[in-house]
């Protein structure tokens, strides 16, 4: 009996004891796995493998959305031609024009690649024009347009050209290189670009142009940005940096043509564009010299007289139909589901990316809105599998200054010189799968994910030098991490 009395005394000291234990910190959950972070795109993640890593259809998509879904491919990559006089659906190509094609610069929905040192850029590389807005007229023109065209070759330099019209000219890259050290020694070899415009066709530019070098964005994912509520963009802003972190994004705020006022800009390299059909329309004109409802002007300047005369066809070359799936396809291009999302490895290089302040610009989460709220996003109904949606974009979508070394030095809305909108990351562990060449960054100079890392500066800089002193293997972590997005 006095056993039995011991150990019932022994087991409720025991018991008490354990209540008043001090309990274990939960661990952050940037160093842990998170219900969903392996499905970026949320219920619209799709599976990949090999080559057949882009391109495919949101994962929730019903049957019946997947025709349109492949018509909008069929459009995207059709190739336009010349005028014919016959009212054909792929007429009205030029007279000036970068490519006939879609997925002529979107190669496969990935990003584009900088040129070989001392080539011609190609077309996976834009080249936009701009000069600095002196007189009153031009300042008000800003508010439309969120750059002064070039005069004489307008807002982008077009390379290609119908029969009879000379193209505007060509752009030579070369590259300046220069090693960064880290602290245990390693070095890492950077390389800067420098243009050369040659073969002008139309005479010389305006002494103060101001260009920029851009390649084409990945296409996965965008319609689930489109759908993220302005609301839950906004709630990132800290422009006056009240909290101190050395952060102070900002949205853009541009030239919305269908609603015809002032919307927050999310698309475009400075959150120049504000919805996908926009960007569409806008990309039908500049790139192919193709009019749309939206865009119903040829590109031609009063300077290009062999390009006004050249003949026309009925307006507009792309019609709303087409236009419409288009931006459909757009819209639905999956983001791939993470497979190593879990690894050791990965989440280590997770909570070094946090704790470098990564996040802090490359928010890892939206949850885009519901069906009832779409006043309140860019589109104008959301479709169903876009609504309600948590994503892992790891992207703010709000302009952050970066610094003198990746500054372009061309404004556009209200984005400076030295302002880029924060890029998703998702997929981008993908993108050099198909071609080695994609590079990095805006204008592609970035070869490794390290080296566009190593570019950053300005609201990044803090980052950078945590980055700095990493050791080989948490470097290693840390690139594993993010190509598992």
């Amino acid at each position: 009996m006095q056993n039995i009395l011991f150990f019932m005394a022994f087991n409720m000291i025991f018991l008490l004891a354990g209540c008043d234990a001090p309990k274990k910190p939960e661990r952050p959950a940037y160093e842990k796995f998170q219900p969903g972070e392996d499905r970026p795109g949320g219920e619209a993640s799709v599976h990949v493998s090999g080559f057949n890593t882009i391109a495919r259809p949101s994962a929730n998509m019903p049957v019946f959305n997947q025709l349109n879904f492949h018509k909008g491919n069929g459009f995207f990559r059709q190739t336009w031609q010349p005028e014919s006089g016959e009212d054909l659906v792929q007429d009205g190509l030029g007279p000036l024009f970068h490519t006939n094609s879609c997925s002529n610069c979107h190669i496969h929905d990935r990003r584009g690649h900088a040129p070989e040192d001392g080539e011609i850029t190609d077309e996976s590389v834009l080249v936009r024009l701009s000069i600095p807005a002196i007189i009153d007229q031009q300042k008000q023109r800003l508010r439309k347009s969120g750059v002064i065209p070039e005069p004489t070759y307008g807002g982008q330099l077009q390379v290609n050209a119908l029969e009879g019209v000379k193209p505007e000219g060509k752009v030579r890259v070369t590259f300046d290189y220069f090693q960064v050290a880290f602290a245990d020694g390693h070095q890492v070899e950077l390389r800067k670009p420098v243009f050369a415009v040659e073969n002008l066709g139309y005479g010389p530019m305006a002494e103060n142009t101001m260009i920029s070098m851009r390649i084409t964005p990945s296409m996965i994912g965008i319609g689930l940005l489109e759908a993220i509520s302005e609301k839950s963009l906004l709630a990132n802003q800290d422009p006056e940096d009240k909290n101190g972190d050395g952060i102070s994004g900002r949205a853009n705020r541009v030239w919305d043509i269908q609603k015809q006022r002032t919307s927050i800009g999310r698309f475009g390299w400075k959150a120049g564009v504000p919805t996908l059909r926009q960007q569409s329309a806008a990309a039908f004109s500049g790139d192919m010299g193709l009019t749309t409802s939206l865009f119903p002007d040829e590109s031609c300047t009063e300077f290009q007289k062999d390009c006004l005369a050249a003949p026309r066809g009925e307006e507009p070359d792309v019609s709303d139909f087409i236009l419409d799936k288009v931006v459909f396809y757009s819209r639905h291009v999956g983001v791939p589901v993470r497979t190593d999302a879990k690894k050791p490895g990965v989440l280590k290089g997770k909570k070094l990316f946090n704790e470098a302040g990564c996040a802090g610009c490359h928010q890892p989460s939206f949850t885009t809105a519901s069906m009832d709220v779409q006043s309140e996003t860019a589109m104008t109904v959301i479709e169903k599998e876009l609504a309600n949606q948590l994503i892992w974009p790891y992207s703010d979508f709000l302009l952050h200054d970066m610094g003198e070394g990746l500054a372009d030095g061309r404004p556009e809305f209200l984005a400076t010189g030295s302002e880029w909108r924060t890029p998703a990351l998702w997929g981008i562990g993908h993108t050099q799968l198909l071609d080695r060449r994609t590079g990095f960054l805006h204008d592609g100079r970035a070869r490794t994910l390290m080296e566009a890392i190593l570019w950053h500066g300005g609201e990044a800089k803090q980052s950078r030098r945590k980055v700095l002193k990493m050791n080989a293997g948490e470097r290693k972590a840390l690139v594993a991490f993010i190509e598992s997005l």
